[in-house]
Order: structure tokens, then C-alpha cells, then sequence
């Protein structure tokens, strides 16, 4: 969602058929599309593939999110993860006045919306306070330089908890998707999973420590059988997949890891790109 510029005063576009409510800006991408029929359900793949955080942290306790949208990831957290305490930064006032047309629950113990610069918040957040971080945030051009430069990306790193992962929606347009993979590689070094999204346009990128990449390489199948069926419906043929990518972290704990090639849906890393 929108997050720097005009696009923070920047009103969007509600459209609903009989099967769906969807959120745009200027008639254009799509950023966010509710099914009627269940609104707790993820509509779009690329938000369905940001759900492999489960693999690395199956059960959430504090997360973050930037960027609010229509809720989707939201509504979908809040419903699968009742332990969850999710705090939601949207710095686009029209968006947060759009909650109720898209089911976002109201704040509670469980949820809470901040109407503010996301950048800014993660900035100023407490170190280790979150297991997860998930960004999903675009200006009228893109990724908003604020939230996809090193000292974002730096912050995001020290507001995670040992065992915490960051989970970054990205365009895939080159050459700035390789550059903003290489920024999150250059914060986090070897542990950064890039996943491309079938379809959308989109690239899943995943960063954590070595440590928790370990973890779920020596742990894969439990990992996978401790999933909720949805989230195995949704990653399905991911786990073989991850298996390929992760084995030099299983096979070579001490050693430093170079993650596999890949270009479609759960191949894994992309070659390492220059920050």
C-alpha cells in the first residue's frame, strides 16, 4: 500500500462485484482483493506465497505489518493465528477509513492500527520485538525508497527477535528487484530466500538468521506436518522446493551457504544480486 508522497493523501478505489471487493489506486494494479463469499481467505498468490513465513515460524506471537490494503493478510492472520498480537502501520488515512467496507476487525487485544510512516515506525521500534515482519507497501511507482533502502532493511533486522523473519512483497521489474534483494542480502547475508510469485508479477522475498534456516532445514518434514491444511494447500509443491534450497544449511551447519537458483513459484533463490 501506499507509503510515501502523494501516495499517502492518495484516495483509493473500491470496486465490488458479485464475487469480490478489490482495492486500486488510479484504476490500475490491484492491491488488495477481498473474496465475499470468505473474506478471511488470501485472494491473490502473491500474499498466499508471503504465508511460507510459516515454515521458518509456525506460530507468530508479535508481528508487524506495513502496509494495510484491503486487510487481506489481516483478516487471514487474525483468523489461522489466535495468538497472534499484530500491530499494522498505513500511513494513507483513506485507507484506514476503508477498514469497514473490508471486514478489518476493529482494534483490539489482538490487533492494533497505527496511522503512520511505516519507516519511521519500524525505525523507532524495540530491538527484538517482533518474530515477524511482513512489508507489502508500493507509492504510485513502486517499492517507496523509504521502505527499500539499507537503513530500512537494517531496522527491520533489529526490530526482529533472534528467531524472526522479515517477509518483503517486491515488483519483479529488473533491474530494481535484483538491487533491493541485494540490499536485504547485504543486512542479513546468506539466509535470504527469494520466491517468485506465478502470474502476478511479484517476488516473496524471506530474510532470517542462519540459525533459523538451519532449524527448518534439519526439521523440514515436521515443519511442514505442523502446518494448518490451508497453508499446506497454499504452498503446495513448495516443500520439495525448500528442501533443495535449504540442504546446504542441513548438510553444512558451519559453513556459509549459497542459496540455489531459481525462477519459478517456491524455486527458491534467485543468483545473488548486486546490492
Amino acid at each position: 500500500m501506499p507509503q510515501q508522497s502523494s501516495a499517502s493523501s492518495a484516495t483509493p478505489d473500491v470496486e465490488r462485484d458479485d464475487h469480490t471487493l478489490t482495492m486500486s489506486f488510479d484504476g490500475d494494479l490491484i492491491q488488495s482483493r477481498m473474496r465475499l463469499d470468505d473474506p478471511t481467505a488470501l485472494d491473490l498468490q502473491y500474499s498466499q506465497v508471503m504465508m511460507a513465513f510459516t515454515m521458518f515460524v509456525p506460530q507468530p506471537r508479535r508481528a508487524l505489518m506495513i502496509g494495510l490494503g484491503g486487510g487481506s493478510l489481516v483478516r487471514h492472520l487474525l483468523h489461522h493465528f489466535p495468538g497472534l498480537h499484530l500491530t499494522v502501520v498505513e500511513i494513507n488515512p483513506g485507507v484506514l477509513a476503508a477498514r469497514d467496507t473490508f471486514q478489518v476487525p476493529p482494534d483490539g487485544p489482538s490487533l492494533r492500527t497505527v496511522c503512520a510512516d511505516g519507516a519511521a515506525f519500524v525505525k523507532a521500534a524495540t530491538p527484538g520485538a517482533y518474530d515477524l515482519i511482513l512489508v507489502d507497501a508500493f507509492d504510485e511507482v513502486g517499492e517507496p525508497d523509504a521502505l527499500s533502502n539499507s537503513a530500512f532493511y537494517r531496522a527491520c533486522r533489529d526490530a526482529l527477535a533472534p528467531e524472526g523473519v522479515l517477509v518483503v512483497n517486491l515488483l519483479d521489474r529488473e533491474p530494481r528487484c535484483s538491487t533491493l534483494i541485494g540490499r536485504i542480502w547485504s543486512v542479513f547475508g546468506e539466509p535470504v530466500l527469494p520466491l517468485e510469485v506465478e502470474c502476478e508479477g511479484n517476488r516473496i522475498v524471506l530474510a532470517s538468521s542462519d540459525e533459523v534456516f538451519r532449524h527448518c532445514a534439519r526439521n523440514l518434514l515436521q515443519q511442514w506436518q505442523q502446518l494448518l491444511p490451508v497453508h499446506q494447500e497454499m504452498l503446495d509443491g513448495l516443500q520439495d522446493e525448500l528442501a533443495e534450497v535449504l540442504q546446504p544449511w542441513a548438510a553444512r551447519p558451519k559453513a556459509s551457504p549459497q542459496p540455489s537458483k531459481g525462477k519459478r513459484r517456491g524455486k527458491g533463490a534467485a543468483p545473488k544480486p548486486r546490492p
